[in-house]
């Protein structure tokens, strides 16, 4: 049950990586340029193309981050609980 358990939490944490990625993306595709334009003075198709590609990055970034905490804070959780035994023992 167990090993069940950790391997679900590691397939949320790769499912929750692909969707906050693809909502960074679809957060380019809302701006619809709106936001190169006032920055940087782009219109049309290059805009929503840049905004497209900075949804990308930051999305991927963001899934960086927040999911590498999450597996680290579970790789820390199981060795803890892998050592526990051992420092219950009365050697």
């Amino acid at each position: 049950m167990k090993f069940f358990i950790i391997n679900s939490f590691r397939t949320m944490v790769y499912v929750a990586y692909v969707a906050i990625i693809v909502a960074g993306i679809l957060m380019g595709v809302y701006q619809e340029g709106a936001f190169a334009g006032d920055l940087l003075g782009l219109e049309g198709t290059p805009a929503r193309a840049l905004e497209i590609a900075v949804g990308a990055a930051v999305g991927w970034i963001a899934a960086s981050l927040v999911c590498g905490l999450i597996v680290t804070l579970l790789d820390i959780r199981d060795d803890i609980n892998d050592r526990l035994p051992d420092a219950r023992r009365d050697d």
